[in-house]
């Protein structure tokens, strides 16, 4: 979504097995073109076979490119960086695999735009492939 459309990251994620879903801040909605194209570019990702890997960092030790707007005031000094290859980074307390090719198929199933708010929810599955 970042390199897609440049908007921040997600506003926030929910993420099951059964169901998932991540709201984006964006001006105008994506087209059904522009969907598929998603789709695709994270699948590209997810076969790449990218190491998932983690560090603890303290905060005056993260790096000018992680994004730490969404920490609440009282996170602790000590971080968690988690890399994706070189593809990503960020700071994040959730649970990880080990390699992108353990994520399975990533599908979009549904999608909506509010135009008030200016937000784009995408509900997606991850299959096994």
């Amino acid at each position: 979504m970042v390199r897609m459309f440049g908007c921040p990251r997600s506003r926030n994620a929910h993420i099951e097995r059964k169901k998932s879903k991540c709201d984006y801040l964006l001006p105008i909605p994506p087209t059904e073109e522009q969907v598929k194209e998603l789709e695709q570019r994270v699948n590209d990702v997810i076969s790449s076979h990218l190491p998932v890997s983690y560090e603890f960092v303290s905060r005056d030790a993260v790096p000018p490119e992680v994004d730490l707007g969404k920490l609440p005031d009282d996170a602790s000094n000590t971080l968690r960086l988690v890399r994706i290859g070189d593809y990503d980074l960020c700071a994040c307390v959730g649970t990880h695999v080990q390699n992108t090719s353990e994520i399975g198929v990533f599908s979009i199933i549904s999608h909506d735009y509010n135009s008030e708010t200016h937000t784009w929810r995408l509900r997606f599955r991850l299959k096994e492939s």
